[in-house]
């Protein structure tokens, strides 16, 4: 395996055998996002009126996200979501992240990058491949829910009881 030179993006492709819009929604509404990823997803128009839970985000948005399990909370902003296939979002100091949606047959090519990612050491630890790891289980949890109504994922748990669980 050879030496890599790009620290600052990378890609994550799955297919989910569900219509393209259903996908969509699992990324572009609050209730919906809530249940494969998120404990609470607040979405804000701007001007600051909070969107319905099952309203579509879009861009412009400002967003704050509670992880499960963890005492953090994630701002940012919505920077594309065109109601259909494409979504993106600020990821903290991790960059960017894009959601590109395309109908495979009866599937859903679900292409996630993340970009802009800092190149500093720690952030190649921590951006790079801690995002590329998650991500890789997030993905496949999104595919769990949908195509089986099951999630992955622990829930309610101390952020302390969380340390070496891949499913948190």
């Amino acid at each position: 395996m050879g030496k890599r030179s790009d620290w600052t993006s990378f890609r994550k492709r799955i297919l989910i055998e569900k219509p393209l819009k259903t996908v969509y929604q699992c990324w572009a509404t609050p209730s919906k996002i809530e249940e494969w990823f998120l404990e609470k997803a607040i979405f804000a128009k701007d001007g600051g009126k909070k969107r319905d839970a099952d309203e579509y985000v879009a861009s412009g948005d400002s967003f704050t996200w509670k992880w499960n399990n963890w005492d953090f909370e994630e701002k940012g902003q919505i920077l594309e979501a065109n109601g259909n296939d494409k979504i993106s979002f600020t990821f903290g100091r991790g960059g960017n992240v894009h959601i590109d949606l395309k109908e495979r047959g009866k599937a859903t090519e679900l292409i996630l990058t993340q970009d802009n990612i800092p190149t500093d050491d720690k952030s190649k630890k921590e951006l790079f491949v801690g995002c590329s790891t998650g991500w890789t289980f997030w993905l496949t949890n999104l595919k769990a829910y949908l195509e089986h109504g099951i999630t992955l994922h622990a829930k309610g748990l101390r952020q302390e009881d969380t340390t070496d669980l891949v499913n948190s």
